[in-house]
């Protein structure tokens, strides 16, 4: 099937529209005070609830949807506050939480998450920066036109880069593969997505990055990998475990406060 001579007519998700008001709009308060530009989005719920009953974060107040009520929490670091939420796994969901969080006047975010790596030398603690996701799932298609890829802002990049820089950190900057059906990760498309340069593959990424662009704000992202899809037989044996989550959960505080 040659997708090439398909038209929005055709396929919904070539119907971008640009008009930046919509009939519903994205909207979050909580009290008075005034929320502070940086937030982390960790995709990692359980180290969330280890670094509160330790003492590190405050909860805040929550952002609330039909399905979940999701916690807002405060990190003070280095005399500066630092909004972090969880914000929900898949494009659509934290997408959603992604916009209200900018709506609340947050501009510079950095997400942290487990990705399933391309290359295996890529699952023993290595982190990974994607300068660029293919947009193999749906929601990025609302907020910017047609595309195979996404980019990464560079400067975004560079201080990403820095940090791990700083700390002697192993990584790899590449492009990810953003996908709706992890379940449909076959070993043709798998080939396919090698051979066009992906390193990773993930469930959320290409979205954060449109809607960073579409509403102008600093998005950068940290991936570790949780499983290998690179050969023959899925790997599930990498270690992923809070420890690991938590190192690069504060490499991606430091990194939001350099944005």
């Amino acid at each position: 099937m040659d997708l090439k001579k398909y038209t929005a007519e055709d396929i919904p998700l070539l119907e971008f529209d640009p008009d930046k008001t919509a009939l519903i709009e994205p909207s979050f308060r909580y009290g008075n005070e005034t929320p502070p530009e940086f937030c982390v989005l960790p995709m990692y719920e359980a180290l969330i609830k280890n670094l509160e009953s330790r003492g590190k974060l405050e909860k805040i107040a929550a952002l609330g949807s039909l399905l979940v009520s999701l916690d807002i929490y405060k990190l003070n670091f280095d005399g500066k506050s630092v909004l972090v939420v969880y914000p929900g796994l898949t494009a659509p969901f934290a997408v959603g939480m992604f916009e209200r969080l900018i709506s609340l006047g947050c501009r510079k975010f950095v997400a942290c998450g487990a990705c399933g790596v391309l290359k295996p030398e890529l699952k023993n603690g290595v982190v990974i920066i994607p300068d660029s996701a293919l947009r193999d799932e749906g929601t990025s298609y609302h907020y910017l036109p047609p595309s195979r890829t996404v980019e990464m802002n560079p400067e975004v990049v560079n201080i990403l880069e820095a940090v791990l820089k700083k700390h002697h950190i192993n990584y790899e900057i590449g492009k990810t593969w953003t996908t709706d059906a992890f379940y449909r990760e076959t070993k043709g498309k798998i080939a396919k997505r090698k051979e066009e340069g992906c390193i990773a593959v993930e469930m959320e990424c290409s979205a954060f990055l449109a809607v960073s662009k579409f509403r102008s704000v600093l998005f950068g992202q940290y991936l570790t990998a949780s499983d290998d899809v690179s050969g023959d037989e899925w790997d599930r044996t990498v270690d992923h475990s809070i420890s690991v989550q938590e190192k690069l959960f504060w490499l991606s505080v430091e990194a939001c406060l350099s944005l």
